[in-house]
């Protein structure tokens, strides 16, 4: 675990804690049930792969711990409103407020502009997130095996799915692929991006892609440093045909352009 993971997760469950006790889980898991049902992330993506096209997850991301300030006119909704006409499949939204620059209004302010499902982008770390996820409105959420125990891992993967929660398992490496498969995820995030070095090669997707069985029923997305159309033409010619993508389009005058641009081919 890299240092900035270590000092993500020390300050999120400090987070988690001051947050619990403003919002009780009773009250959390009652205004669960009043919500709507979710979109269904993994849904969409499944149909975007049957139908022969890429399944895009295009982020809002305003800034990252690497990198500083991504976006200074970041306006959540516009963003979601052009990606959904760039033809995205869905969103992601990061939330973290410390490291990220997010909140979770930027998740709202998303959802209530497209009819797109939505990937909550955080560091989910204990059971209270997950309700708070639902009653966000997220459709998804995010676990991360490298910040995670195979116990707390296992318990958080098991009650999303109880509260309809799909949930994108993420790993970097073949270690975190194996504690990843034993869960028999629907959806499976390789993330390019090395959390020690924080640099980025797509070949890490292509070396784990080869290790997932082919009898596993699961959609397998791409995550991080791509950035050129020859990168998604080299990811779907083996066989990984779900993208999340943030930087590249946020950089970018118009995010549904860029995306619309980057999948011409």
């Amino acid at each position: 675990m890299s240092d900035v993971l270590s000092k993500i997760l020390a300050r999120k469950g400090e987070e988690v804690r001051e947050r619990q006790r403003a919002r009780p889980l009773e009250a959390l898991a009652k205004q669960c049930a009043a919500s709507p049902a979710p979109r269904g992330f993994v849904n969409a993506l499944q149909a975007a792969q049957r139908a022969g096209k890429a399944g895009i997850i295009a982020e809002i991301k305003k800034a990252s711990p690497s990198k500083g300030v991504i976006r200074e006119h970041f306006d959540p909704a516009a963003h979601a409103q052009s990606y959904a006409r760039g033809g995205a499949t869905c969103l992601s939204v990061l939330t973290d407020h410390d490291f990220f620059q997010g909140h979770e209004q930027d998740l709202e302010a998303a959802r209530a502009a497209c009819d797109l499902p939505v990937l909550r982008k955080d560091f989910t770390v204990d059971p209270w997130q997950l309700y708070e996820a639902r009653a966000l409105g997220a459709d998804c959420i995010l676990l991360i095996v490298a910040a995670l125990d195979q116990a707390t891992l296992a318990l958080l993967h098991r009650e999303a799915k109880n509260l309809s929660l799909d949930v994108l398992v993420e790993v970097h490496d073949e270690a975190e692929l194996d504690r990843a498969l034993a869960l028999s995820p629907a959806l499976l995030g390789i993330n390019n991006r090395n959390l020690r070095t924080f640099e980025t090669r797509i070949e890490t997707s292509l070396a784990l892609r080869a290790r997932i069985p082919e009898d596993l029923d699961c959609v397998v997305v791409t995550e991080s440093g791509i950035a050129t159309a020859e990168d998604v033409q080299t990811l779907r010619a083996a066989d990984l045909h779900a993208f999340l993508i943030g930087e590249t389009f946020m950089r970018a005058p118009e995010p549904g352009v860029a995306l619309q641009q980057l999948f011409a081919r």
